[in-house]
């Protein structure tokens, strides 16, 4: 039996990596039977049938589970968004974050192209994200700039990268680490925003030890089974003001004598995030009357 790691899945194959080889792997029947999802990042116990073949006979407990897109045992998030070519959407970046929250992970923002924009209109949204806590990486990846401080969280750890397309998530793992060669895509100037160019999940080795996750698209903006309750809670700066709410049920939006409401007001919450909240609170209301 060795014990590897699932860098990839496709087509019903699942491909562990152990030490410096990587496997091609079936799993064994009785998975199938009990309809257990295996995921890239899942840590797994096989037998080997081939020398490059194998069957995967155990799972081992996961420490975490992505909710999108799917990936086990991730440690990071790396939300990747275009300073431009797309133009910015804060409402995006914290729709993504509110998923980070969601699964526990801790979120790095990531703002690509900041070539392309006048820095200094772009630092007000930088410090926005510093002040409520989250790691900030402002980089260039065409031509290198900040690739050196992203790569310095990546080490030792699993991460993933998602954000919208056009983003330059690969352009960024390519710059990271060069051998990859992963496919990129240009943004279209007819719709604004990029090609797929990455159509499933894979974990990617680092040369300095661990690994990256190169995601498709969209897959991480979906919002069907987030409870309205939990929203306000991965606004992590409202935690400071939701005690002063006059209702504990308070979804800080019509109500009375709302903490959060008053915060904003006193500009102690940015009035952006307020609106990315009840942007996705309106959002959540809208999908729950379509089922």
């Amino acid at each position: 039996m060795l014990r590897g790691i699932v860098i990839k899945a496709y087509n019903s194959y699942y491909y562990a990596q152990s030490g410096e080889k990587t496997f091609m792997c079936t799993l064994r029947g009785r998975f199938k039977k009990e309809r257990f999802m295996l995921y890239v990042g899942d840590e797994v116990e096989f037998s080997l049938v081939a020398d490059d073949k194998g069957v995967i006979e155990k799972i081992l407990p996961r420490r975490s589970l992505l909710r999108r897109p799917q990936v086990a045992n991730v440690d990071q998030v790396v939300l990747t968004f275009a300073a431009a070519n797309p133009d910015i959407n804060p409402v995006l970046i914290d729709r993504f974050l509110v998923l980070a929250e969601l699964s526990r992970l801790k979120a790095i923002v990531c703002i690509n192209k900041i070539d392309l924009v006048d820095y200094a209109e772009l630092l007000p949204l930088l410090d926005l994200y510093r002040q409520v806590g989250y790691e900030v990486v402002p980089v260039a990846a065409k031509h290198g700039i900040g690739i050196k401080d992203l790569r310095a969280h990546l080490y030792g750890a699993i991460t993933v990268f998602a954000g919208p397309s056009g983003a330059g998530k690969s352009t960024i793992l390519n710059a990271i680490e060069p051998g990859l060669e992963l496919a990129t895509g240009e943004v279209s100037e007819k719709i604004g925003r990029g090609k797929h160019t990455t159509r499933y999940a894979q974990l990617l080795a680092l040369s300095g030890g661990g690994f990256v996750v190169d995601t498709p698209g969209f897959s991480f903006t979906e919002f069907l089974d987030i409870e309205e309750a939990e929203l306000a809670a991965c606004f992590r700066e409202f935690a400071e003001f939701a005690g002063e709410c006059r209702f504990t049920s308070c979804l800080h939006a019509r109500e009375p004598q709302c903490g959060i409401k008053q915060a904003v007001a006193d500009k102690r919450i940015a009035a952006g995030r307020y609106q990315s909240y009840i942007t996705l609170l309106t959002e959540l209301r809208e999908n729950k009357k379509g089922f």
